[in-house]
């Protein structure tokens, strides 16, 4: 079955695409787990009040998981301390597009909170790391360096890592293959089909979220389609990457149309898209991508409540 947004006019704008968004999978396809959340990032665009809100109505749709990565020092004490409120987990890293304005220090002070947290059930991964090639100001060597030091940090503390591949994917590869990891997620996976089976040989899941929503977006929607289902987890790295029916374009928002800003209750929704894409039921879905998630973040099976039993 086509997704209804395929049915839309050239030009239709953000209200005609959010008028067709998948409907939610009934309360047998939960609970779901958002594999990739800023959570954080809410309290800044509107409070306090705001971020809790978010995070309720996400509940309230079935997302009954977040995790909520760090990207830099600063924020590391932040995400631990929603994970706490919210009842999910976090990841302490230093995000590749932060590594300009990190100090080496900061590699240490990384290091102190892992040793400090050790023991927490709630963190449950290092990242958000990585390398993006994207971001042309950024230095290559300097990522590379906090890359490989966050992956040396996470096999001695023996947690999955949850990594950043834009425009890198062969680089992130070599620095797992030279290092090592306790395999993990990579985040907002859009690579090919050989280097999916190359994370799935070192041991990862790939994360898929709003983007396989496009119908543009062949290879990706392919991959989701194809790959095994047991190389699937879920995302929606919000309030960023939002779905066809929330995306605003640069056209609109120049004639004043507010910019897309997803959530972690989109999950559900772009379950919806992905069982289609695979032929198969949200509920199958949902029981495949919950088990993956507890593969690739272990600590996560203390504290998601279980998959549904299959029929």
């Amino acid at each position: 079955m086509p997704e209804r947004h395929a049915t839309l006019p050239p030009g239709s704008g953000p209200a005609e695409r959010a008028a067709v968004a998948p409907p939610l999978p009934g309360p047998a396809a939960g609970p779901w787990i958002d594999t990739h959340c800023h959570l954080d990032e809410f309290e800044a665009h509107a409070g306090r009040d705001y971020q809790d809100r978010v995070r309720a109505d996400a509940a309230r749709d079935g997302v009954a998981h977040c995790v909520v990565p760090a990207v830099e020092l600063g924020n590391m004490d932040t995400v631990r301390a929603l994970a706490h409120r919210h009842g999910d987990s976090y990841a302490l890293g230093i995000h590749p597009l932060f590594t300009g304005r990190a100090g080496d220090g900061d590699l240490d002070a990384l290091a102190r909170a892992l040793e400090q947290h050790a023991q927490d059930p709630r963190l449950v991964a290092v990242g958000e790391i990585g390398l993006d090639f994207f971001v042309k100001d950024l230095d290559p060597e300097r990522q590379a360096h906090f890359f490989r030091e966050q992956l040396k940090l996470a096999r001695r503390w023996k947690l999955p890592v949850i990594l950043h591949t834009r425009r890198s994917v062969d680089k992130v590869l070599k620095g797992l293959r030279d290092v090592g990891a306790e395999g993990g997620i990579a985040h907002a996976f859009n690579g090919s089909l050989q280097q999916a089976r190359a994370f799935i040989d070192l041991g990862f899941k790939l994360g898929f979220g709003g983007a396989v929503t496009f119908d543009r977006a062949l290879q990706l929607r392919r991959l989701a389609a194809e790959l095994p289902l047991e190389s699937i987890v879920l995302e929606t790295d919000a309030p960023d990457i939002p779905p066809h029916w929330l995306y605003v374009t640069a056209a609109e928002r120049e004639a004043g149309a507010a910019p897309a800003r997803n959530t972690p209750g989109e999950l559900p929704r772009i379950a919806q898209v992905v069982a289609r894409l695979r032929g198969t039921t949200a509920d199958a879905l949902g029981r495949a991508v919950h088990a993956n998630s507890l593969a690739a973040l272990p600590r996560l099976a203390a504290l998601v409540p279980g998959a549904p039993a299959r029929d």
